[in-house]
């Protein structure tokens, strides 16, 4: 498991070796750490939102030592094993295409600028959709983490969602996961009823 002082750490060592200049959105559950909703995250997760960055990030990792994993369709270190990077390039998270670039004003969360890297995490209903897109076990539980601490606006994650899912091959099974995270709300009492009535409009 990996914690945000971790991830800073080696970041900030990738920064002082690094040539050029890179954004990186953290998404998953490297976005909740970085934004202290998560002690930890098991693999390291980022948008690298500009798709030429995506190559020279690559060539970089290599030439620090860095393999792609047999474990996951990820990055590790010899020296590391159980430090896993994953990077998605353009607009794309897990399975889900966002909307927007993450880079876009509004979009992601500033974490840090260092003098190479520019590291942000995905606005939390972004989050949230890329989460309940994938529709784990896991992914739910996070969802319910993400509103515990009250800083999603249900109108906008109604609108947000539902122009999401309609891109998406499975439209109706997107939503239904949507509902999925309503009923263990509302098991929860995290959500009163005018609440709900709001998100399930979007249905």
């Amino acid at each position: 498991m990996v914690t945000s002082d971790e991830l800073l750490k080696t970041l900030e060592t990738w920064d002082d070796l690094m040539d050029f200049r890179i954004s990186l959105i953290a998404c998953g559950g490297t976005a909740m750490t970085l934004l202290g909703i998560k002690e930890s995250t098991k693999d390291v997760d980022c948008i690298v939102p500009i798709p030429k960055q995506y190559g020279k990030l690559l060539r970089f990792l290599k030439r620090m030592g860095y393999h792609e994993s047999e474990k996951v369709n990820g990055w590790e270190h010899p020296e590391d094993p159980s430090f896993v990077f994953q990077f998605w390039p353009g607009n794309r998270v897990f399975t889900t295409g966002l909307l927007d670039s993450p880079l876009e004003k509004g979009k992601h969360i500033l974490i840090k600028r260092y003098r190479h890297i520019y590291l942000g995490a995905l606005n939390l209903i972004d989050l949230i959709i890329t989460k309940m897109f994938r529709g784990t076990s896991t992914d739910l539980e996070d969802c319910v983490m993400i509103f515990r601490i009250g800083e999603v606006s249900p109108d906008d994650l109604c609108q947000r969602y539902s122009e999401t899912a309609s891109y998406d091959v499975n439209p109706s099974r997107m939503m239904q996961h949507l509902t999925s995270l309503l009923e263990e709300l509302s098991s929860r009492q995290l959500v009163n009823e005018h609440f709900l009535e709001r998100v399930r409009s979007c249905r």
